[in-house]
């Protein structure tokens, strides 16, 4: 683990100490990425099918899991798991509803309406990843808030298991969210069949899902086709920043950072602390940790990379985390609630010791989904209102309209737009009826 003082590095180098470690791919992931959705709009499943050959070692004769596979699935699914699974669901239903948002509607002026109201999308494709493992969480983090606020076709794409068939827990996962269309795609080419539409996959109007660096690299990319699709938030290789002093032992803290280690050979990992010889500690009881995972290779690789960086004080810890912008930020073994205003740029935040953050990855009721690579300075997590958009309303009466037509149209005529000033003028000279 890379170790740093904060105060040392000049202010122009500090961005470079916290870039993640992607960064550096970016152009050849763009550059595939491009290719693979070109063959897709080109070749529709044809492509898909020869991408999972290629990409996940699979051939499939069909893209949808039909009515049979769908019934016997929590039957293959431990009760254990099935209870896991019902009391996430219902913390995250809990927490999402909560987010639901009210119709507005404001008398700006005598006679004159304005109204925000509220509406779900129609059609939305939730990407599960299930590449080197599967994620059944983020079916219940992205199918509940989109069964809770009404949209019409909710269908997810995730990659077949090496026998071309899903994870179970995937399938009884989607039951329990209420979703019944479900695709064996995984990669950027799922995204690309959800942005644009193939022979059996439907053309979607959002997109959501985190991803590996492929996946949110294209979803970038469809989301600057006016063709293409919107996306909830760039959510891409996960991210972990635990700031802690020494009165959290050093295990605990080396448990959070490999929890999202062994996510992704490019998890990025920042440790920050106040004390040089705390942060040997914890390196040395990750690496202690690290080879008794069974996705070791993967943490260790991870590891690679990861950076300790020894601040001054809390307040520097703070300016830290707000640079970073990191997507899971730990405030442990300190007085967090007294640094929790400090803190303006993160995607999630666990506070105190007994907070590590599976709780969010899984059952606390927040969303797991979560912007990435300094996303967070300007993006939030997925939440309910990810899947409704709003639309304005006004109505005037004639009496209104005169009440506030010199108003537009000096502002009109300011800007130059005659028209918009006629349109509001011709009103006045014909009364109501026109």
């Amino acid at each position: 683990m890379k170790q740093y003082r904060w105060s040392s590095i000049p202010s122009g180098e500090r961005d470079a100490v916290l870039r993640p470690p992607q960064t550096g791919l970016a152009d050849a992931i763009r550059l595939s990425v491009l290719d693979i959705i070109a063959a897709v709009r080109a070749d529709g499943d044809a492509a898909l099918l020869r991408f999972t050959r290629q990409f996940d070692g699979v051939d499939l004769r069909e893209l949808k899991l039909d009515a049979l596979t769908l019934q016997p699935a929590k039957e293959a699914v431990s009760k254990e798991l099935i209870t896991a699974l019902g009391i996430a669901a219902r913390n995250i239903e809990r927490f999402h509803e909560a987010q639901r948002p009210r119709d507005v509607s404001v008398e700006t002026m005598p006679g004159l309406v304005c109204e925000q109201r509220w509406i779900p999308l129609s059609t939305v494709g939730l990407y599960v990843p299930g590449g080197t493992a599967p994620l059944f969480s983020t079916v219940l983090m992205l199918g509940i808030p989109a069964r809770l606020a009404g949209c019409e076709r909710v269908i997810i794409c995730t990659p077949p298991q090496a026998d071309g068939t899903l994870h179970p827990a995937i399938i009884a996962a989607a039951q329990i969210a209420g979703i019944t269309e479900i695709y064996t795609v995984g990669g950027a080419q799922a995204i690309a069949a959800m942005a644009y539409g193939t022979e059996t996959i439907p053309k979607v109007d959002k997109i959501f899902g985190p991803g590996n660096a492929y996946v949110t690299a294209a979803k970038m990319q469809v989301s600057l086709d006016g063709h293409g699709a919107a996306i909830d938030l760039p959510a891409g290789p996960t991210e972990v920043m635990v700031i802690a002093n020494n009165t959290i032992t050093a295990a605990w803290v080396a448990a959070d950072l490999l929890a999202q280690a062994e996510h992704d050979v490019l998890a990025d990992v920042v440790f920050v602390t106040n004390d040089e010889s705390y942060a040997a500690e914890v390196w040395r009881e990750t690496q202690a940790q690290a080879p008794k995972l069974p996705r070791r290779s993967i943490a260790e690789k991870a590891l690679e990379h990861a950076r300790s960086i020894i601040v001054e004080d809390w307040s520097e810890a703070a300016e830290v985390a707000n640079r970073y912008a990191p997507e899971h930020l730990l405030l442990q073994g300190l007085e967090p609630e007294a640094l929790l205003p400090q803190v303006r740029h993160a995607g999630s935040i666990f506070l105190g010791s007994h907070t590590p953050d599976p709780l969010g990855d899984y059952a606390s009721g927040t969303n797991h989904v979560l912007p990435t690579g300094r996303a967070a300075r300007a993006y939030s997590g997925v939440t309910l209102l990810s899947f409704m958009k709003s639309i304005t309303v006004q109505r005037a009466s004639s009496a209104s309209l005169a009440a506030i037509a010199p108003t537009v149209i000096a502002l009109a005529e300011g800007e130059g737009l005659e028209g918009h000033a006629n349109a509001v003028r011709i009103r006045l000279d014909r009364g109501d009826s026109g």
